[in-house]
C-alpha cells in the first residue's frame, strides 16, 4: 500500500508553506492531509499572513529607509495551528465546527499581550481599509501564553466579523 504525503514545502504564499499550516503534534491515520479545497482556503487565509506580516515589520520592526524585501530586522509570523483534520480538531479539543477543519483559521503566535494587540489592531485595519471581511478575530491567552485566532470563510459563506478576548 502506497503511503500518501504532502508537499510541506508547497508555498501557499510568498512566505507561508503548507507544512507550517498543516504541522501538528497529534497523530491521527489520515496524516492531517488537506483537500484541494482546504489548501485553497489556507491561500486565502495566507493573502491576510501576508498583509500583517508586511504591515506589523514596516510599523514596529524596520528603521526609517530600511528595504522591506532586504532588512535582516523583518519578523516572520508564526503559525501555531492552522488546518487541522477532523480527527486531529478533536484531538486538539475544538468544536466539530471549527473553522480550522475547513482550512478557514489560523492561530497565530504571539509574544504577549502587546503583539497581540497589535496583530489584532493591524488585522482589523487592513479589513476596514480593504473591504474584506473576516469571521473571527480573538485574543487568546492561557497563563502567559498568547495567541490570536483568526479565521476567513470562503466567499459563499457569511463572515461574521466576531472579536472577542477569550480566557480560560
Amino acid at each position: 500500500m502506497n503511503q500518501v504525503e504532502i508537499n510541506k514545502q508547497a508555498k501557499l504564499s510568498e512566505h507561508f508553506k503548507l507544512g507550517e499550516l498543516t504541522k501538528t503534534k497529534h497523530v491521527t491515520a489520515d496524516k492531517n492531509i488537506p483537500s484541494h479545497e482546504v489548501i485553497e482556503n489556507l491561500k486565502c487565509l495566507c493573502w491576510w499572513l501576508e498583509e500583517l506580516r508586511y504591515s506589523y515589520n514596516t510599523l514596529y520592526c524596520l528603521q526609517p529607509g530600511e528595504d522591506y524585501e532586504t532588512s535582516e530586522n523583518v519578523e516572520g509570523i508564526v503559525i501555531n495551528s492552522g488546518y487541522r483534520s477532523p480527527a486531529v480538531n478533536k484531538l486538539a479539543g475544538g468544536v466539530a465546527t471549527s473553522n480550522h477543519v475547513t482550512g478557514c483559521a489560523v492561530d497565530i503566535r504571539c509574544a504577549g499581550k502587546e503583539q497581540m494587540i497589535r496583530y489584532a489592531v493591524i488585522l482589523l485595519d487592513i479589513a476596514d481599509s480593504t473591504g474584506k471581511e473576516f469571521d473571527e478575530l480573538l485574543l487568546e491567552q492561557h497563563g502567559n501564553i498568547c495567541w490570536l485566532h483568526f479565521a476567513v470563510r470562503p466567499p459563499s459563506q457569511q463572515n461574521r466579523r466576531r472579536i472577542a478576548f477569550l480566557r480560560p
